[in-house]
Order: structure tokens, then sequence, then C-alpha cells
């Protein structure tokens, strides 16, 4: 009797064990609502927005994975970046991002300005002179074209919605993961950078459901 108690337990504790690797993201732990619900740019798709700060060391950890899993994405999911901008120091990086959008460098400099400030530790990511410089350097442009790109009218609307976005958000921390405008996970959350992720597939899934029978409803 005994030893059968022993491997009762055992088969319960493998059971419970297995269950626990295959449980759902739940809401509140792995995942969150955001604070506010925050208007997406391509409504008839799911849209997933990454905050994230060229000086944070874990983006830069998650960087390539993140690109790994955007290339898979289904054709109804829409990936784009913003800058997290909840402190004025993290202002130098967000407009290198934006410099770069505008003149078309983020697929050529993304991935080296990562490597200035992590790898190389090169770049100080709270100095805009010094990203100027890099910038410069780097996409071999005139220093007035980048600077200008830096100090744009258009600029200035930029940061203030990657700030609003930050607020609306409910985030505490980069990377965060924003799904549809209406959710939000992280590394911190899930408990590392693949399984936030994997809540990410969890919520996206389940918002695709829920457009699917919306439509069906109006048929």
């Amino acid at each position: 009797m005994k030893m059968l108690s022993v491997k009762n337990l055992l088969s319960s504790l493998i059971l419970l064990a297995s269950f626990s690797v295959l449980a759902d993201p739940q809401i509140g732990k792995d995942y969150d609502k955001t604070a506010q619900i925050i208007p997406t740019e391509t409504p008839k798709k799911i849209e997933v927005t990454e905050i994230f700060w060229y000086g944070c060391i874990h983006c830069y950890h998650m960087d390539p994975i993140l690109d790994a899993w955007v290339k898979k994405l289904p054709a109804d999911v829409v990936f784009k970046r913003m800058p997290g901008l909840p402190q004025p120091a993290w202002a130098p990086m967000a407009k290198a991002f934006y410099a770069m959008e505008d003149l078309k460098l983020s697929a050529k400099l993304h991935t080296p300005l990562f490597d200035a400030i992590h790898k190389e530790k090169s770049l100080n990511p709270t100095d805009e002179v010094a990203a100027i410089d890099w910038m410069t350097k780097k996409s071999g442009l005139d220093r007035q074209k980048i600077e200008d790109a830096f100090k744009s009218f258009s600029m200035n609307n930029k940061l203030n919605r990657a700030a609003q976005t930050f607020r609306a958000s409910g985030a505490t921390g980069v990377p965060s993961l924003i799904i549809d405008g209406q959710y939000i996970t992280s590394s911190t959350m899930a408990g590392s950078n693949e399984e936030a992720l994997k809540t990410a597939d969890y919520i996206i899934a389940n918002l695709r459901a829920d457009k699917a029978k919306a439509a069906s409803a109006k048929k």
C-alpha cells in the first residue's frame, strides 16, 4: 500500500507539473489590460507595438528574438516599434529612433546603434550630441541633415505621442509589448523574453477569435 501511495503521489506531481507548463497565460500575472485603450493605426489588423529604449540591456537582448518572431507573424498582424519615453533622459534615443525613421536609416542603423551602446560601449544613450555625431559618422550624411531631423517640428509631436503612449499603456519598464492597444505584456510579467512572445501569441489568438465572432454576428 505504501509503495502504491508513493507511486500515486509521484504521478500526481508529474501531472501537476505538466498542467503548470501547459497552462494558458493569466491576466493580472503574465499580461494585463492597458491603463487606457490606445488607438491603433491599422484597425483591420491586430497591431503589436514594442515599447523600448536603446539604452536598455534587456531590450538589446530581446531585439534578435523579437526580430525572428516578427518574421513569422501572420498577415493579419502588424508590428511596429515605439521608443519609451517615461523620463527626459530617454529623449536622445527617442529622437535617434525617429530621426533614423525619417531619414530611412532604420534598417541600416537600428542594430548598430544597440551594439554601439551595449557591445562596443562607445555611446552614452543619454547624450544627444554624441548620438548626432554617431549617426553622422555611420550614415555618411551631412551633419546638418541629421541635426535638422533631431530638431524638426514633427519630432516634438512624435515625442509627445511616445510619452502619452507609455503612460496610457501602464508600462512599468521596457521592453513591453502592447497588443492591439488593449493588452500589455513584458519579459518581467511573463518571466522571460520568450514567454512574453508566447503570451503575445496567446493574446493575438484570442483577439483574432473575437474579431471573427464579431464579423459573423454582423452577417
